[in-house]
């Protein structure tokens, strides 16, 4: 059981013994550029965590160019899932995954001491670096002094390097720039996954962090092409969980400058991505992905399956765009 002595020795040990020891020491961050699926976690009928069929997805996943996968981000229900089975399905998907590609482990919570703990634990399951989203229960009090005590603390005591989780649709909150920008000097925080989808407001970002070398992650497929335009390094996009192939392609032409052919295959993603995001959400996700041959399945209560009439409409979505 962690105490405050405890916890507080912990930080010291984690700021210490690690990621000042790691080669950010020299000056050099984790390259986290490339594409990563927040990957859905498998439920059996009665909603406990399918592990086989998790293991199945990450060996499907592991042959797909992806720099990483996401573990315990929205799409992965993680508001549902008690401390140890976060923890579990994490050391699972690493175990699974093969070396070459990251674990990005979701390691938020409501109040910065359990984010500390939650982060620690988290390492030790093997995580890479760590996905930690705005705490915003009490959102009205989630300013910029708030949120860069926040990030600072976590950052201090976490032994592998943070990015930032910007999501406004899921917490109404979002991350101000002015935070961003301060907490970007931290040598641990080594990132930002912004979500809202405001391309200004990335570009802006952008400029402003380049010479710390901080990489920005679109948060959707939806305006990945865009997001590479104005400089981001890769995104986590939750339609890369069934078209992943298709998304990594994307980022290859962004990349590669041949944007006549990037443009022409956002096209096709736009309304798909849409369907299994904003629109019908981690349902539509779980359920194209049993069209495109992974296991996706029940969602965990108090979320429910799409109605016949949604499942018929997000079936459009992807059949209209030359998906299905």
């Amino acid at each position: 059981m962690f105490t405050t002595r405890s916890l507080s020795l912990l930080c010291r040990r984690s700021t210490v013994s690690s990621w000042r020891n790691t080669s950010q020491r020299a000056g050099k961050r984790l390259d986290i550029s490339g594409i990563y699926p927040p990957i859905a976690t498998p439920f059996t009928p009665s909603e406990d965590v399918d592990y086989q069929r998790l293991d199945d997805n990450i060996q499907k996943y592991s042959n797909l160019p992806f720099r990483g996968l996401v573990v315990q981000g929205s799409n992965g229900e993680y508001p549902y899932l008690t401390v140890e089975e976060r923890v579990e399905v994490v050391e699972r998907v690493r175990r699974a995954l093969p070396k070459d590609k990251l674990v990005m482990a979701g390691s938020g919570c409501e109040s910065t001491r359990a984010t500390v703990l939650m982060s620690q634990r988290m390492a030790d399951a093997g995580a890479d670096c760590l996905l930690v989203v705005t705490p915003c229960f009490y959102r009205g009090r989630m300013d910029s002094r708030a949120l860069i005590n926040h990030y600072t603390k976590v950052a201090d005591c976490s032994p592998v390097p943070l990015v930032l989780y910007s999501v406004p649709a899921n917490t109404g909150l979002d991350l101000p720039v002015d935070a961003v920008l301060q907490l970007s000097h931290h040598p641990n925080i080594i990132g930002l996954k912004d979500s809202g989808g405001d391309i200004s407001r990335i570009a802006l970002m952008v400029q402003k962090t380049r010479a710390q070398g901080f990489q920005v992650l679109a948060g959707s497929a939806g305006f990945l092409m865009a997001a590479y335009a104005v400089g981001a390094v890769g995104g986590v996009c939750a339609l890369a969980n069934v078209l992943g192939q298709q998304v990594c392609d994307l980022a290859q032409l962004c990349v590669s400058g041949r944007w006549d052919e990037a443009r022409e295959l956002q096209y096709r993603l736009i309304e798909p991505n849409a369907a299994v995001t904003r629109q019908y959400g981690v349902p539509a996700l779980k359920q194209a992905m049993e069209w495109f041959g992974y296991h996706g399945g029940v969602c965990r209560s108090p979320l429910q399956p799409l109605s016949p009439a949604d499942s018929a409409r997000l079936h459009e979505n992807f059949s209209s765009n030359g998906w299905l």
